[in-house]
């Protein structure tokens, strides 16, 4: 993380630090909701531990562990997704941990939805994740879906796009998660 970045980490972790408490009251499920702390604001994520345990349980271990504080959105395609996770930044790392698919026949590919980033085994996903920017109708039943977005998509759709040139990819610096969050954690 450059100093720029790590400056813009620690003032925005002190302006979400202040809206904490007042956002956490409104949350139907603390231990299965997300804060996703990015510049311009914060998003609320509902995770489905219903539909995908294994993902939701390994989303929310790597955000207790701080995993995902200052990644980038390495690969943002305008009017499809914007997908992030990666400690490398350039989508070719993770965890290290893979996960058996989770695929549901009832959960579509929709703006806010958010899928599980995997190589072509379908049993491959680890760390990344993307969040859908509209309908992606392709995706259904081939990529495990483990949330929704259920405020903030407005900040969603600020993320620095990519070139569709090269498929995404971020010229110059990306945005970044300042933080995230499981819920039941914030004080």
């Amino acid at each position: 993380m450059n100093k720029f970045t790590a400056l813009l980490v620690a003032i925005c972790i002190g302006a979400f630090t202040m809206a904490d408490e007042a956002v956490s009251a409104e949350i139907k499920d603390p231990e299965n909701t997300l804060f996703l702390d990015l510049k311009d604001g914060r998003v609320t994520i509902e995770m489905y531990p219903d539909v995908a345990p294994k993902h939701v349980a390994r989303f929310k271990e790597l955000t207790r562990e701080g995993f995902y504080d200052g990644l980038t959105f390495h690969r943002v395609i305008e009017g499809f997704m914007a997908q992030t996770g990666d400690p490398d930044g350039d989508g070719t790392g993770g965890s290290g941990q893979n996960l058996p698919a989770e695929f549901s026949d009832k959960l579509r590919f929709e703006e806010g939805t958010l899928g599980a980033a995997r190589a072509q085994d379908i049993n491959s996903a680890d760390s990344q994740f993307f969040i859908m920017l509209d309908r992606a109708p392709h995706l259904n039943g081939a990529y495990t879906i483990w949330g929704k977005v259920i405020d903030g998509m407005n900040w969603v759709h600020q993320i620095k796009k990519g070139s569709k040139r090269y498929n995404g990819e971020i010229e110059g610096e990306p945005d970044i998660i300042v933080r995230m969050q499981v819920a039941a954690d914030v004080k």
